[in-house]
């Protein structure tokens, strides 16, 4: 079974963070959601989750991928946080995936592992990318790096990283049991 690893910061975007982790879940992913402390979080916009764990007490679990899901302050909030950007950092060096929504692949850029990779972001958030050729397609995937543009992206967001864990099938089956247009 997959592993992919969601930390949650103060300042979360709502929709993404829940659309990530409910699609992953409905895929069978085994899902770690891990805040940078406490055992909730509260979003940007007030809804609180209760998370499985902290970040800190998994600073040396192997996770097939990380994803960050974006909002204000917490895409700075995972930019900025030292575990963060020591989790990023092994998980690029070791060649594991890595996805970012929203305005967090600024987190991504300052762990360096967006440099000469495609990459988009929500708008006005492109000239914090770092030597990442910036797009504005929905969802880009460079190799191990996927990112997405916002909260009207999530769900597109999600049954691709299905498709990279799992298979297309299985994100096929999802988008048609939730009714996601094509």
């Amino acid at each position: 079974m997959p592993t992919v690893c969601v930390p949650l910061a103060p300042g979360f975007e709502e929709i993404e963070a829940v659309t990530i982790i409910d699609v992953l879940r409905r895929a069978e992913v085994q899902v770690s959601v891990l805040a940078l402390n406490g055992s909730s979080v509260t979003g940007a916009h007030g809804l609180t989750l209760s998370v499985d764990g902290q970040l800190a007490d998994h600073a040396d679990t192997d996770f097939d991928m990380v994803v960050l899901p974006g909002g204000l302050p917490g895409a700075t909030n995972l930019r900025d946080d030292a575990n963060v950007q020591a989790l990023l950092k092994r998980q690029h060096a070791a060649g594991r995936k890595l996805a970012a929504v929203c305005a967090a692949p600024i987190a991504l850029a300052a762990a360096g592992v967006l440099a000469g990779k495609r990459a988009t972001s929500y708008p006005g958030f492109g000239d914090q990318l770092g030597d990442a050729e910036y797009c504005e397609t929905r969802v880009v995937r460079d190799g191990n790096v996927t990112t997405s543009r916002g909260p009207g992206t999530s769900l597109e967001f999600a049954l691709d990283l299905v498709v990279q864990l799992v298979d297309s099938d299985t994100a096929t089956a999802l988008r048609e049991g939730m009714l996601v247009a094509n």
